[in-house]
């Protein structure tokens, strides 16, 4: 099998194994709570992504790193995964999934926004037609096809959703200045977050120990939504010389999501949220048009 074959069908698994994460954080949260959800999944995927830097040598690197390398890799850990998914988590718990997936997926265009007051950017007119497009989207869905009503399904869940934009967007533009390898910084993450995570929970809730159809869909959310297809993920943009072809997979996952919500979830997929999925993806793909080319491009 070809490397660029190789690529193709781990960037599919991974697409599809993202694709079904919206569904488990809503069957996950019929048994957890949003902070124990985190908690669970959290360390859970500590667990996965240390035996994975351990079979790969990898980990006795971090070990031998000083202390103040370690904190400057752990640190965005407060961001992600402790903000990001508490706030995801509560959004989920206040929203049907087929609402609070797609506004999720809005974080590239809350990105570029983001990069004008910390990068200095100045945004131009097809960004701007691109953000018009995409949270015009975010009102189809949020509204539930009557923009025009400003009537929104839940405004503290709606808030929540878009709220997760800007921490996911923060997180993955403090992590673009590191220079550790993804995986590693991932690991380091979960790991300086996880005590917070726990003192979160014990001083919310305290701990108690969830049922096994609780553990379960946690073990599963820190296993394919953390951790694992990621690592699927990483090695196909590692295999492939066509970054753009990879990349452009990840467009399929909103869409299937969508189905998936609707056969497992068992929610009655709106055509707003059709709708509005398209106008978010739209925007998406108008800003990123242009703006990322393939090595082979770039050579030509």
């Amino acid at each position: 099998m070809t490397d660029e074959r190789r690529a193709l069908l781990l960037g599919l698994a991974a697409v599809l194994l993202w694709s079904t994460v919206a569904s488990a954080f809503k069957i996950s949260l019929r048994y957890l709570s949003p902070i124990q959800l985190l908690f669970w999944a959290s360390l859970s995927s500590v667990c996965i992504l240390g035996l994975v830097l351990t079979l790969q040598g990898k980990l006795k690197e971090l070990l031998w790193l000083p202390p103040g390398s370690l904190l400057r890799l752990g640190l965005p850990g407060l961001l992600t995964p402790w903000l990001y998914y508490l706030v995801l988590f509560k959004a989920y718990k206040l929203l049907p999934a087929q609402e609070a997936q797609p506004l999720n997926y809005s974080w590239a265009i809350t990105l570029s926004l983001l990069a004008v007051p910390i990068l200095g950017q100045r945004l131009r007119k097809k960004q701007l037609a691109a953000i018009a497009l995409s949270y015009f989207g975010v009102l189809i869905i949020a509204t539930r096809g009557d923009p025009l009503s400003l009537e929104f399904s839940d405004g503290l869940g709606v808030f929540l959703a878009l709220g997760s934009t800007l921490i996911w967007a923060t997180y993955w533009m403090w992590q673009t200045w590191s220079r550790v390898d993804p995986l590693q910084g991932l690991f380091c993450n979960f790991v300086f977050a996880l005590p917070f995570i726990a003192l979160t929970l014990w001083l919310v809730e305290g701990f108690s120990l969830p049922d096994e159809r609780g553990l379960a869909s946690a073990l599963y959310v820190g296993m394919f939504e953390m951790g694992l297809t990621f690592l699927l993920w990483l090695k196909a943009l590692q295999l492939t010389r066509s970054t753009v072809r990879i990349a452009n997979l990840i467009y399929l996952s909103p869409f299937l999501s969508l189905v998936l919500i609707h056969f497992v979830v068992g929610e009655e997929i709106l055509p707003s949220s059709y709708l509005g999925l398209l106008f978010i993806v739209g925007g998406v793909l108008l800003q990123q048009s242009g703006g990322i080319r393939s090595e082979e491009e770039k050579r030509g």
